[in-house]
């Protein structure tokens, strides 16, 4: 099997509880990055942005999540706090996706979020390499990003990706057969 067929078929979520503590060196956050930067994109747009939280940048997203989560939250579970605000520091980076809409709305806003999305799916695809692992997160919390760090008014967070070093022998979860959700249409 070919590389590229071997490491989409291989992809998979590993979360923040699966990490091994260790910071990722910057040069392989450009890395990824870069392979982000070559996504598809209709008319141009180029409708990814990513804000990296690495050192103290993770512990302070997660108080921030967990402090918007308690203002908003009534009823708030203080187990789910403490998850809220650990989940960033057991990573070794963050990066909250943002939307970057094009002004012009030249596109369907449908598409950018696919560009931004395949964007994300490029940076899963070079984890591999590295004996790293991730997790795209889109918690009702990503919607207040702006008031923890700078956006454009045309900008939204879409969800956190959260990258971590982690034992790659671990299961692939199995998919159902293509065959299942394919049907070939020759008339």
């Amino acid at each position: 099997m070919s590389v590229i067929n071997d490491n989409i078929r291989k992809r998979r979520s590993v979360y923040p509880l699966q990490y091994i503590n260790k910071p990722i060196p910057k040069e392989i956050l450009t890395e990824l990055l870069l392979n982000a930067n070559h996504a598809p994109t209709h008319k141009l747009t180029e409708p990814w942005r990513f804000k990296v939280f690495t050192g103290n940048g993770k512990k302070n997203l997660g108080e921030f999540l967990a402090k918007k989560y308690r203002e908003i939250t009534p009823d708030f579970n203080s187990s789910k706090i403490e998850k809220i605000k650990s989940n960033p520091q057991k990573a070794g980076a963050v990066l909250a996706i943002i939307l970057h809409r094009d002004i012009d709305e030249r596109v369907p806003e449908w598409e950018e979020v696919a560009s931004v999305a395949c964007a994300v799916q490029n940076i899963w695809l070079g984890l591999d390499q590295y004996q790293l692992g991730g997790y795209w997160s889109s918690p009702s919390l990503c919607k207040f990003l702006g008031d923890h760090i700078e956006l454009a008014d045309n900008e939204s967070c879409i969800g956190f990706f959260y990258i971590g070093y982690c034992n790659s022998s671990e299961r692939v979860n199995e998919k159902k057969p293509i065959e299942e959700k394919t049907e070939w249409i020759d008339i």
